[in-house]
């Protein structure tokens, strides 16, 4: 890897509020990023500031391809780069830098720092096991020629294939530890040595016989492996002849202070963003538990459970309108797992695919995605409301109006979480009582004999979802109501992906709107979800544009939802216009939080509120008791992860949750040798679309002939 980069970056600064052209330099071996105002004040040895880099995290925004940031030393500090590749090259020097650096952290911390004594001691210790197990195939092969019975030949036949793994994994051990050895020896042989750009007391040493050539774009230079010329230069010599002073590492990362560009606090509000300002003249995720399991914890496993899923419901009352997330406490943090999600940290890399990531239990929300799916329909009366409309713009304001109402439900406290990832083939089921038009409900409500939900009402709103897909994993939900004639169809596959301090969860999908009696369809899409600061008190922020259309109608709505700038600015922003056909200019034009208040401004002149989600009632769903659901319901499937999270037990959790995923590995083991592909059961792929195979709209149909 090459062990010097420099180039020019622009940062941001707090004094002035603005990105600042500067100078960086990265020393690998010194594990330091230095900045000067210019590449000839870098030569005179001015350096401006540095940031320290050991113990350092990257972090980078999926809504914004040129910035960057590195959080040490309690701060935090933000970059520009010209573009995305110049971006990515800097990352991937800083990445090595960083993860040499800490593992020298973590050596001074244990106190031990193996030698290459040390390796060969274990290199002959490995050595000769490999040679008693070689000894020992020799044996088996004579004892299965002398051996008359086949049972006992079979087993011995076992033994010989177990030795002749161990065998295999001895010498893959040898050879790394060879490597390491190795790795180890021009570690230390560089510990000693120093690269000519690190600045000493901040005075540049260049050197005497080699001319600095400028650039304009980052450099990278390897060391010499012999006395020729080095490979790609930039006019920067070997630094193998130069000490490393123990003085030119700070202890902390600094800046001037008339200079200073790491985060403000987090409350601060500022209308100046580095987000959106841009430097115009520089770069730019089972069996179930029995009673000897819990009898320590718990008197009694199954009264409790019944009791803590149903939130007191009888007999009488067939369902369960308790959410598991009601105990959870607010305001707690990863604080006391925090070498945890550090170990996490340093198993992946930026822009890295976390869907085959075994994320820990303990950020469990204690519920399935299929049920926060559920979510979007926590005002169903704003769902069923779309119908009341005669007009098709009051019917498209009702969607959008619906639409921005059905993301505040899904978080739940302060703290985010993260749903259990669905199990290939589960289902979840629920429905909502819409609110009674009359002052009595009725005694005996009419209730449908088919559909998603067959024990619902007709006045009901309907749902059920299903994981479709495991491999990409797709999800597909659907929703109706059979006395408004309305229904909604689904589908989301989510690709997750590692930002540094963030994971960033890209919901790829759509769904529609269809409104029957008028036959409209909307078409939807869906925000990207981040959860950021994961590290401290982890909470989740929407971030994207989506598009709502009908094209019958011809009415259409362009949607964004605004991540937080990384300095000030607020959280939860929003923003839609909504057009009628043919039209570029918006009637309708709506701002505010996604969670909280949205303001509308008319064409007319008027401004009234669109939505406040704050005064808003949530009606809550009701989904069957435990006994009464199918094996593969999802609060039935996850009930022992969610109890053992519920008695913060986490081991347990952790390994009802592994049984679990290991049971669906088993039986895909299994399809793959019987030659057998999945069956989906609610759902069929229909071109790019999951659809309901009964949905409201087909079943009309059927009537009418």
């Amino acid at each position: 890897m090459a062990s010097i980069m420099e180039g020019p970056l622009s940062k941001w600064t707090n004094v002035m509020k603005g990105w600042q052209y500067r100078w960086f330099v990265l020393d690998y071996n010194a594990g330091l990023l230095s900045y000067y105002t210019s590449k000839d004040k870098m030569m005179r040895g001015s350096r401006r500031g540095c940031v320290r880099l050991r113990g350092a995290v990257i972090g980078i925004d999926d809504e914004d391809d040129s910035t960057f940031t590195i959080t040490v030393d309690q701060k935090t500090f933000h970059f520009q780069a010209r573009d995305a590749d110049e971006r990515e090259k800097w990352i991937h020097a800083l990445e090595g830098t960083i993860l040499r650096h800490t593992l020298q952290l973590r050596e001074a911390e244990t106190g031990f720092v193996p030698s290459v004594q040390d390796f060969d001691k274990k290199l002959a210790e490995a050595d000769a096991y490999l040679q008693i197990l070689i000894d020992q195939l020799k044996l088996f092969d004579e004892k299965i020629k002398d051996c008359k019975e086949d049972e006992s030949r079979r087993k011995i036949e076992n033994l010989k294939e177990t030795t002749c793994s161990m065998v295999e994994s001895i010498k893959h051990c040898i050879v790394l530890l060879q490597i390491a050895k190795d790795q180890s020896n021009e570690q230390q042989h560089a510990n000693g040595l120093i690269s000519t750009i690190n600045p000493v007391d901040g005075i540049f040493q260049p050197p005497l016989d080699t001319p600095v050539v400028n650039t304009t774009m980052p450099t990278q230079t390897t060391l010499p492996t012999g006395s020729g010329p080095s490979g790609p230069s930039s006019g920067v010599a070997s630094p193998a002849h130069i000490p490393l002073p123990s003085h030119s590492v700070p202890d902390f990362s600094y800046s001037s202070s008339e200079d200073e560009f790491y985060d403000a606090d987090e409350f601060y509000q500022s209308s100046t963003s580095p987000k959106h300002c841009i430097d115009p003249s520089g770069p730019p995720a089972a069996s179930p538990l029995t009673n000897e399991e819990t009898a320590l914890k718990r008197p009694d496993t199954a009264e409790s459970l019944n009791s803590s899923m149903s939130n007191g419901t009888t007999d009488a009352d067939p369902f369960d309108s308790h959410d598991d997330r009601d105990d959870d406490g607010e305001g707690e943090s990863v604080e006391e797992h925090k070498s945890v999600i550090m170990h996490l940290l340093s198993q992946v890399r930026l822009g890295m695919d976390l869907t085959k990531v075994v994320l820990p239990t303990f950020i469990l929300e204690r519920r399935s995605l299929l049920e926060m799916y559920a979510d979007f329909f926590a005002h169903p009366d704003l769902f069923v409301s779309i119908t009341d409309h005669p007009e098709p713009r009051e019917r498209m304001v009702q969607v959008v109006k619906w639409y921005l109402s059905a993301f505040h439900a899904g978080r739940k406290g302060s703290v985010a979480k993260k749903p259990y990832n669905p199990i290939l083939g589960e289902v979840f089921y629920c429905h909502w009582d819409l609110p009674s038009e009359t002052e009595e409900p009725s005694p005996h409500m009419e209730t449908v004999s088919e559909g998603p939900v067959p024990w619902s009402s007709t006045n009901s709103v309907c749902f059920v979802a299903e994981q479709v897909s495991h491999h990409p994993p797709i999800s597909a939900f659907y929703a109706e109501c059979l006395r408004r004639r309305i229904q909604f169809n689904a589908h989301i596959w989510t690709k997750s992906k590692f930002l540094g301090m963030s994971i960033g969860v890209h919901n790829i999908g759509q769904g529609c709107v269809s409104c029957l009696d008028y036959d409209e369809h909307y078409i939807l899409t869906f925000p990207n979800g981040y959860g950021r600061s994961i590290l401290t008190v982890p909470w989740v922020e929407l971030g994207g544009e989506c598009n709502i259309s009908c094209s019958k109608s011809g009415y259409s709505a362009n949607i964004v939802f605004h991540t937080k700038p990384f300095y000030g600015g607020k959280k939860h922003r929003i923003t839609a216009e909504i057009f009628a056909p043919n039209d570029k200019r918006s009637f309708c034009s709506i701002e505010g939080e996604w969670n909280g208040v949205m303001y509308a401004k008319w064409a007319t002149g008027e401004n009234t509120v669109f939505i406040d989600t704050k005064r808003m009632g949530i009606i809550k769903k009701k989904v069957r008791k435990l006994e009464d659901q199918l094996d593969y319901e999802s609060r039935r499937l996850w009930r022992d992860v969610t109890l053992n999270l519920k008695l913060k037990d986490i081991d347990a959790a952790t390994e009802a949750k592994h049984r679990l995923e290991e049971k669906q590995r088993a039986e895909a083991r299994e399809r793959k040798e019987n030659e057998q592909q999945w069956e989906t059961r609610l759902f069929h792929e229909d071109g790019e679309c999951w659809v309901y195979d009964e949905p409201l709209l087909k079943r009309l149909g059927a009537q009418r002939h």
